[in-house]
């Protein structure tokens, strides 16, 4: 594959969409006291064409069912990504609150435009056991996170990420992107956002480094080799102690695609997800996807295709396999930017790079 990171190798590369944080999080956070746990939220000011691809045993969702390409509404305005297991799906009415006084929304009166539905599909992960219990995203977090969204964006232990694990190190948010060279696609931008969460490992046992690094080699995120002592040292971990877990996440693209073809990246986008985790998918996880297409970018030219195939079909392919890639490298970005918090310790404290 042809392609480049873009100009901040994250998600906001894709013209169209903006991204914000909020969480709490005391310096004294611990599991099981302290506060330590957020939500994200994907902003898509003017809307943008989504789908959903669920591959967990245990998803914790919202508005799903509305993505599904035969039903009737063709775009959203935000993606909530958030902590707090089930109950973080609070977080959503204050998003829908913040579109709302903004006039975002799929409009229901023509005569007064201030009467407009939100559309907020949103997941979840389960770091209630990081910090207090019963401390967890509300409605307010939502609205804040939506007030904050922008071009730039932290990662790391940050929003939806802060108590997130990966496995038995500490996981957290991370995001890539690419700009795809030559070919169908040329010139057409795929990102990826991934809240990191997993049951599964993020690493190789036998040489400690991250299994995300398969596709691209360790030389591209500027990884050593471990030495045998620190592999043994993260090796001697103890495995993470819930049943449940979760990766979720955004991938997006500025190119103009339909619902079907949403929903087809956004399960190509799982195949990332299974290099960079393992195991993934499992009955413990409840790993979901997005797909948003903005349409901001100037399309390819369209090659020509027998009639019973889409006229879109080879642009389609590029983009999916893009997108498996961005996955890969979020996935390795949100562990290298996670800081170690409540006792669970990061990749770079353990592999000192």
């Amino acid at each position: 594959m042809n392609a480049v990171a873009g100009a901040r190798n994250s998600l906001t590369d894709v013209a169209g969409l903006l991204v914000g944080h909020h969480h709490v999080l005391d310096a004294d956070a611990a599991i099981g006291s302290g506060a330590a746990t957020g939500c994200t939220v994907v902003r898509a000011p003017g809307g943008a064409v989504a789908a959903v691809d669920v591959r967990g045993g245990g998803p914790g969702t919202r508005e799903t069912d509305l993505l599904d390409p035969s039903n009737t509404v063709r775009q959203v305005n935000s993606i909530l990504l958030t902590g707090g297991s089930a109950y973080g799906l609070a977080a959503a009415d204050g998003v829908m609150r913040w579109l709302e006084e903004r006039g975002e929304g799929i409009p229901m009166d023509p005569a007064d435009p201030g009467k407009v539905v939100p559309i907020v599909p949103g997941a979840v992960i389960f770091d209630l056991p990081v910090g207090d219990w019963r401390i967890r995203p509300t409605a307010e977090f939502g609205y804040r996170a939506a007030e904050a969204a922008a071009v730039e964006f932290a990662r790391g232990s940050v929003g939806a990420g802060v108590g997130a694990r990966a496995g038995s190190i500490k996981g957290g948010i991370g995001s890539a992107s690419i700009v795809l060279g030559e070919g169908p696609a040329a010139g057409l931008t795929v990102a990826a956002l991934i809240v990191a969460n997993p049951v599964g490992s993020v690493f190789d046992p036998r040489t400690g480094l991250p299994w995300g690094v398969g596709t691209d080699g360790p030389a591209f995120f500027g990884l050593p080799t471990p030495t045998p002592q620190q592999v043994a040292r993260a090796n001697a971990l103890p495995v993470k102690g819930t049943v449940l877990n979760t990766t979720i996440g955004v991938v997006a693209t500025d190119a103009r695609l339909d619902p079907i073809g949403c929903r087809r990246m956004a399960l190509t986008a799982h195949d990332g997800l299974a290099r960079a985790i393992r195991p993934a998918h499992s009955p413990l996880d409840g790993d979901t996807l997005f797909a948003l297409a903005t349409g901001t970018a100037e399309q390819a030219p369209s090659f020509p295709m027998p009639p019973a195939f889409p006229a879109d079909l080879l642009v389609l392919d590029a983009l999916c396999t893009a997108a498996a890639v961005a996955v890969e490298r979020a996935i390795v970005d949100a562990i290298l930017s996670a800081e170690p918090l409540a006792g669970i310790p990061s990749y770079r404290a353990l592999f000192a790079v």
